[in-house]
């Protein structure tokens, strides 16, 4: 089988089209890497002129975390070997302690070689902890996967628990305020002051921060601040559809995939939702208002849906349906398998089908298209495709989740912010 012939693949039954899509998308983060650290480099832009790509020079640290996750679906799968794993995130590791790290939170971007920190703008300059957590999410997946009793092994676990526990996530309550702060910097302090509220894609930052052996914070810090503000709370109906968290229309779709690449959402509930019920309905949502089409772009439909933060032929923009021009993202379908996979296949096969190769090529689906404009992007980006293959895999044999949601922090975090789920009950005598 050609995974370039994208009619090819679309007759392919489910699970061997999954199987070919989650390999392609993982190339991003294995042929695709920083050649050197292979650390996740943000993007990789084609060129039109030769169909070659050219990377990026910064490394996304969230990117990088997904791109760990994507490595272990990979060895799992035999696409590459436990070996050869091994020895690239040691080469990652090596590069992630290199990095210049700000109370024990890395920046958004940094440079592979050197460790400097690439400034994401002049006063992010410096930690930022959402990316921090993703890239946690990432490392202790890995600790969990990589078990064997080698000494590769031992020294990446005992490497993974260092940079994790020197994270200071409690610094980042800015003195000890009932809320988590974004961004810290030594050249500018507190001075972005992004309070960490919700409902979005940062619930995995307060698990974490609740979770950490030394530096956690206390629980309130989750109910009073991410828990609490205008956007965390809804209940209105769109489309028929209620929606008990986030913002109208429940926002761009990243916010079901990005935290839950690790929380299996099934049965996870707090005081305030069921987060399977919600994202199912975050997605039915993003789902019936393409199918409605107010716009009246062209293409969207039940088999051309999923808005969600990518490149649109403006620049880059998040997605949703109040903020809606046009733009397709393959990334807010794909990785939204679990949630709806009948609905999502339909999606996979028209994208193969009706435009083929102009969105399908080395590291699996482009960023995004925009039919209206005839934009079709020549980007991929490493937030978009990390989350394919984990999502994907969470569907098939739910890998990611049962990693991430076996570790002893993980449950004692969960246990602090008062969630249950089945993974926190006791295992039958």
């Amino acid at each position: 089988m050609d995974d370039r012939n994208p009619r090819a693949l679309a007759a392919l039954p489910d699970e061997a089209l999954i199987d070919a899509v989650q390999r392609q998308t993982f190339r991003y983060f294995w042929d695709g890497a920083d050649a050197d650290s292979g650390l996740a480099l943000d993007r990789r832009t084609l060129v039109s002129a030769t169909g070659e790509d050219l990377p990026d020079d910064r490394v996304a640290i969230g990117g990088t975390g997904f791109g760990i996750m994507a490595m272990i679906v990979a060895v799992e799968r035999g696409w590459v070997t436990r070996d050869a794993a091994l020895e690239r995130l040691g080469r990652m590791r090596d590069a992630l302690f290199r990095a210049r790290r700000y109370h024990g939170a890395f920046p958004h971007f940094m440079d592979a070689a050197s460790g400097a920190t690439i400034p994401m703008s002049p006063k992010d300059d410096a930690g930022d902890l959402v990316e921090t957590s993703f890239l946690c999410m990432g490392l202790l997946c890995a600790r969990q996967y990589f078990s064997e009793d080698t000494a590769a092994a031992r020294r990446l676990r005992s490497d993974i628990d260092t940079l994790w526990h020197e994270v200071e996530w409690n610094w980042f309550t800015q003195g000890g305020r009932d809320v988590l702060y974004w961004h810290w910097s030594p050249n500018h302090g507190w001075a972005m002051n992004h309070e960490v509220r919700g409902w979005n894609e940062c619930l995995i930052t307060y698990l974490l921060a609740a979770a950490a052996p030394r530096h956690a914070i206390d629980p309130r810090v989750y109910h009073r601040g991410f828990a609490a503000g205008a956007g965390f709370l809804n209940g209105q109906s769109y489309y028929g559809i209620e929606i008990p968290l986030g913002m109208p229309y429940g926002g761009p779709l990243f916010f079901t995939h990005y935290s839950f690449c690790g929380l299996d959402p099934h049965g996870l509930k707090d005081r305030y939702a069921d987060y399977w019920d919600l994202n199912c309905r975050h997605l039915q949502i993003n789902r019936a208002h393409c199918i409605a089409n107010p716009h009246g772009h062209p293409g969207y439909g039940e088999s051309c849906w999923g808005l969600t933060a990518s490149d649109d032929p403006d620049g880059y923009l998040a997605h949703a349906p109040d903020i809606d021009n046009g733009t397709i993202s393959p990334t807010a379908a794909l990785a939204s398998l679990p949630y709806a996979p009948t609905e999502v296949m339909q999606v996979l096969r028209h994208f193969l089908t009706v435009h083929g190769t102009r969105l399908w090529k080395d590291y699996g689906f482009i960023d995004a298209f925009c039919e209206r404009r005839g934009w079709f992007a020549e980007t991929y980006l490493a937030i978009d495709q990390g989350p394919i293959v984990v999502m994907m895999e969470n569907h098939r044999t739910g890998l990611l989740w049962k990693l991430f949601m076996s570790m002893p922090e993980v449950q004692a975090g969960l246990r602090a912010l008062d969630f249950s789920s089945p993974h926190l009950e006791s295992p039958a005598p």
